[in-house]
């Protein structure tokens, strides 16, 4: 056991830095809850004050302890703690839990501090600081002053929870364990000093006892670190399901270009989920039923659902759900409804439709063993939903025996809907692996979940290279925000075409070669402080070149009355007719850089049809990930010929998507904020054109 995060969650000796002789007290909880869960391993307390803690000897610090401990728990002030992270590392200690406060959770002064603790640690690594702790459910290993560790018993299981919060972790195990549903490993991160998100991620894709991954995160800090953990897992067959709190777009700054609004922050983190194949709760009630119905670990592979119901209402509330989330509930087949049939004469029941319904014929053990076990047989249905009526609360054990005799006979999913408050009957089904759920809406979210994972493939990390020769690219004296004619002159260069123009001066007007445009023309500003022309009277659209000098002096006067700015520099371009208008931008935060494509124009925010992708460091897009990314769009119909509509040059498309992304992995950092909006996209074979385009470089 030599890796640090192996001996951090199954230490066989553990000190405690700080322990109090008060197992009510925070810092002396710890060992009393080692000891009410039986840890196996050495428990060494650190305090010089008294002798013993909890029959334990105690030493008065940590160069008096017999051996250097696996891991140490490290409970005293800010100050002290870094003396004692020092003196572990300097022991040859692998990993500290070190639940002090006051570090960078406090601010600038906090920061430094965390920083002296992380360059104190050296080599040991560090959990924390400002953290519950961990627990290690499998191996009776709580490392945690959390109070939910006062219950006596946890059911084990195959679900590991890595939270950024350590109250959610506490809330987690006891509402697991409350409904039935076995956990494995609990690690709360919080200010993540040293050890993150992703270095448990990457831990427990090697765990055999951890088959589902839960996140809570706040936030990622290292964003290519963890897309590497989480494709690890996706890998593996270890489905992740996250919680993202901060959701609201309220925070977001404003950006110069239409795709700032449209990449908020939110938008990257949906990104990045999908990208690397992990399932994202929307609702904290979510956040605990998906885990549930995953760790079943039987797949869905279809979306045809029946339903044993013994309340006519909750199955309607069912079934309705099901609906709206994209799930058939047809009538069984002709064979299914015979044997339903065989199982009660007459009519007492409605067991040859959907949702199958054993109201009036009574809850017959025997009857609800052959309905379960023929609905599992038939080649109908994907999935059985079973809905536990009144009687679970005076016979819970009821419908369970029916479960505990027929889950053998099927690998298919199976899961129940308690319809009254009975969470004794909902944990035994789902000790029984079936997952059990009191809100309907559930249900449908659990077999969403089931069937996302089953959709999972492994993502293949492509290396893109660039087809244009820029070796001898110059960006030059190129510097903050472009006007839009340098803007699409850098369009040009890296192979994306745009509408032909020309840059005219309105005080030396010269016209002579605006004939080659056509009979009408578009008119704008031309400005490297002003983005949105349109919204200042700065656009004119549908002009004749006889109009051409009386609309610029119109313009300009409307201009510097709206933004007062006077306009001397103008464009005159060609009228893009015929084509459809998208948006093709970069986007970049904390999580890395987005390419993102969608429906373009004035009204890009309006619509709000988008689809963002991340780009991995020093790679662009393959025209393979950019037609899947336009594929994605409510507006593909369009492009692909809805209706009778010819067809639109998608292939040109494709390309001109690949080459920005070439040109913002060429730019790299220089690039602050790039978008080309409207890109026109014309019939089959006729191409695409750039009409407009923001560019700020540093």
């Amino acid at each position: 056991m030599s890796n640090p995060i192996q001996k951090l969650m199954e230490p066989r000796s553990i000190a405690v830095i700080g322990a109090s002789t008060d197992p009510k007290k925070t810092a002396g909880r710890p060992i009393a809850y080692l000891q009410k869960h039986h840890f196996k391993g050495k428990i060494y307390p650190v305090n010089p004050r008294v002798e013993s803690i909890s029959g334990l000897k105690s030493y008065p610090d940590i160069d008096s302890l017999p051996e250097t401990p696996d891991v140490a728990i490290i409970m005293v002030g800010t100050d002290k703690a870094l003396s004692a992270v020092k003196e572990l590392s300097a022991r040859g200690t692998p990993a500290a839990i070190v639940l002090t406060s006051g570090f960078a959770e406090h601010g600038p002064e906090g920061l430094r501090k965390q920083e002296e603790l992380l360059a104190a640690a050296g080599a040991m690594r560090i959990l924390g600081p400002n953290t519950i702790g961990m627990v290690n459910i499998t191996d009776d290993i709580p490392l945690s002053p959390s109070s939910a560790l006062e219950m006596d018993e946890f059911p084990k299981g195959f679900v590991s929870v890595i939270s950024q919060s350590g109250g959610i972790l506490g809330s987690l195990l006891s509402r697991a364990t409350a409904c039935g549903l076995g956990l494995s490993k609990l690690v709360s991160t919080s200010n993540e000093a040293d050890l993150g998100l992703a270095d448990f991620v990457d831990y427990l894709v090697d765990d055999p006892s951890t088959k589902v991954i839960v996140l809570y995160i706040e936030s990622i800090r290292e964003s290519e670190k963890f897309r590497v953990a989480a494709l690890r897992a996706k890998k593996a067959g270890k489905p992740i399901v996250a919680y993202k709190v901060g959701r609201s777009e309220a925070g977001i700054k404003a950006a110069i270009s239409h795709t700032g609004a449209l990449a908020g922050t939110d938008k990257m983190y949906d990104a990045l989920f999908r990208q690397v194949g992990i399932i994202r709760a929307n609702k904290f009630s979510d956040f605990l039923d998906i885990p549930v119905a995953l760790a079943s670990g039987r797949l869905l592979k279809g979306k045809r659902i029946a339903i044993l119901t013994s309340t006519g209402g909750a199955g309607t509330l069912v079934a309705d759900s099901l609906g709206e989330c994209g799930f058939d509930t047809p009538a069984p087949d002709e064979i299914t409804a015979k044997r339903l049939r065989a199982l009660q004469p007459g009519d007492q029941a409605v067991l040859d439709r959907n949702p199958i319904d054993v109201t009036l014929a009574g809850l017959q053990p025997e009857l609800l063993r052959g309905a379960i076990s023929a609905l599992l047989d038939s080649p109908t249905y994907d999935a059985l939903i079973l809905i536990l009526g009144s009687s679970s609360l005076s016979m819970p054990d009821l419908m369970a025996s029916a479960v505990r005799d027929c889950m053998s006979l099927s690998e298919k999913p199976v899961i129940a809907y308690v319809s009254p408050h009975a969470p004794i009957a909902g944990a035994l089904m789902t000790k029984l692996g079936v997952p059990a759920f009191s809100q309907p809406e559930s249900c449908s979210v659990a077999l969403e979940s089931l069937w996302h994972a089953n959709q999972l493939k492994v993502e293949e990390i492509k290396v893109h290279q660039s087809s244009n020769s820029l070796s001898t690219f110059d960006i030059g004296s190129l510097r903050g925000s472009l006007n839009e004619s340098q803007a699409k002159n850098l369009f040009t260069i890296f192979g994306i075409p745009s509408v032909r123009e020309k840059v005219v001066d309105l005080d030396n007007l010269q016209l002579e070669s605006i004939g080659e445009f056509g009979e009408k023309v578009v008119l704008k500003i031309l400005s490297n402080d002003i983005t949105h022309k349109t919204e200042v009277g700065g656009v004119a659209l549908n002009v004749q070149v006889a109009e051409i000098p009386g609309k610029l002096k119109a313009m300009r006067e409307q201009v510097k009355s709206k933004a007062g700015v006077d306009i001397s520099k103008y464009l005159i371009q060609e009228m893009a007719a015929g084509g459809l208008e998208f948006i093709v931008g970069m986007h970049r935060d904390s999580l890395g850089t987005a390419i993102l494509v969608g429906a373009g124009g004035v009204t890009a925010e309006l619509f709000n049809d988008t689809h963002i992708r991340l780009i991995s460091p020093g790679l662009a897009l393959s025209e393979q990930e950019a037609l899947e990314m336009l594929k994605q769009l409510k507006t593909w119909p369009l492009l692909d010929g809805y209706r009778g509509r010819p067809r639109c040059d998608v292939d040109a498309l494709v390309k001109a998507v690949v080459s920005f992304s070439e040109m913002v992995v060429y730019l790299d950092e220089q690039l602050i904020e790039c978008e080309i909006n409207p890109i026109f996209v014309f019939a089959e074979g006729k191409g695409v054109k750039a009409a407009d385009g923001v560019v700020v470089l540093s």
